[in-house]
């Protein structure tokens, strides 16, 4: 118990949010007394702590990216004109379009990195994949995605 107010401020500074904070807390608690007979073994109980609370924070903002879709890309709108606006939108179904075609694994690899933010290494860890694998999928569908808008505008135009 005397950690929890160091623990609180840890959660509350990662997650940005009290209650999620307090939650984050609560299941560290809960992780510890689950090990406690473990713990008297263990040369540093607080630091134990602290890593486990950082590894549950971790989890949770993971999960978050999770459930990010790329229909929730805001455009600025104070500086666009309705056509601006329209035209950025129609881009937007078009390269998602054009994502959606892509073949399933540089599909998965692109949204992973470029909409939810996950690094190469976390992204090979997730697919079962080395990190070179992931890096040349990368490149092969953005390179895709660029050339097929490309040809897609010039033929609007």
């Amino acid at each position: 118990m005397p950690l929890r107010g160091k623990l609180q401020v840890f959660a509350k500074n990662m997650l940005r949010n009290d209650i999620d904070a307090e939650d984050a807390v609560q299941e560290t608690f809960l992780r510890l007394w689950n090990v406690r007979a473990q713990l008297n073994a263990h040369p540093n109980i607080g630091g134990f702590a602290m890593q486990t609370l950082k590894n549950i924070c971790i989890d949770r903002l993971r999960s978050e990216r999770h459930n990010i879709m790329i229909d929730n890309i805001t455009v600025n709108e104070t500086a666009l004109t309705p056509y601006t606006y329209t035209e950025q939108n129609d881009s937007v179904a078009i390269i998602r379009k054009i994502i959606d075609a892509l073949p399933e694994t540089q599909r998965r690899i692109m949204l992973m990195r470029d909409v939810e933010g996950y690094e190469t290494d976390e992204i090979a860890e997730i697919t079962g994949t080395e990190a070179a694998t992931v890096r040349v999928n990368l490149s092969r569908a953005r390179k895709t995605v660029r050339d097929k808008f490309l040809s897609i505008n010039k033929t609007i135009q």
